[in-house]
């Protein structure tokens, strides 16, 4: 009788591959123990690390991207002043996007206690250009004109929801964040968040009707 092949062992020299994102959050809080000595170096990493993320976020949360890089820098200032008493409960990342919450929702009731004209573009002004305007010597091609204008009415549909919804639908769509950290950063439970952008998705077809159709 021939005995059962024994089951490979794995040697000690193999190894598994490490999740990103396990290795970003452990990055993360390298950097944060560092931060906490004031070692201004690795919150200048940090910064470079993140800052297009949450400049990003917060221009499509203000629909106004002049404000955004002031807003993050906003972000990082209070990172570093937090740093002695962060303590890692959560990713970092969540940590991050609380703080930003916490500012963008803040700036937002600033602006209905005291709405000003935007620069960029007329309030409820359905008709507005697109914020990037193209170069007028340049010649356009139509499908760029339409993809800036289907940019346009995005931006305009995701400003019409409440607070909650778009910050739900602005970390789910473009930055790919899981539902879990979602949840914590707005501090729902998971199936309030899939409840808060299932109300946004039904929103947002609805405005953006006419050029689903199209």
């Amino acid at each position: 009788m021939v005995p059962p092949a024994a089951s490979p062992r794995m040697s000690p020299d193999t190894r598994l591959p490490a999740d990103p994102a396990d290795e970003a959050n452990a990055q993360n809080l390298r950097w944060m123990e560092q931060i906490k000595t004031g070692d201004t170096a690795a919150l200048e990493a940090l910064i470079e690390c993140h800052q297009a993320r949450i400049v990003g976020t917060v221009a499509k949360m203000l629909g106004d991207e002049s404000a955004a890089e002031d807003i993050a820098q906003e972000v990082f200032l209070r990172v570093w002043k937090s740093a002695a008493r962060y303590e890692p409960t959560a990713k970092f990342t969540t940590w991050l996007y609380k703080i930003t919450r916490n500012l963008v929702f803040n700036e937002l009731r600033r602006r209905k206690r005291h709405p000003t004209e935007s620069l960029d573009r007329p309030p409820n002004d359905e008709g507005a250009p697109p914020r990037s305007l193209p170069d007028p010597a340049a010649k356009t091609p139509d499908r760029t004109l339409l993809d800036g204008e289907m940019q346009a009415a995005i931006q305009r549909a995701i400003d019409a929801l409440p607070e909650m919804q778009r910050m739900a639908v602005i970390l789910r769509r473009y930055d790919e964040v899981p539902y879990e950290e979602i949840a914590e950063t707005l501090e729902l439970t998971v199936p309030a968040v899939k409840s808060v952008l299932f109300r946004a998705r039904t929103a947002l077809r609805e405005k953006l009707q006419h050029y689903l159709d199209g």
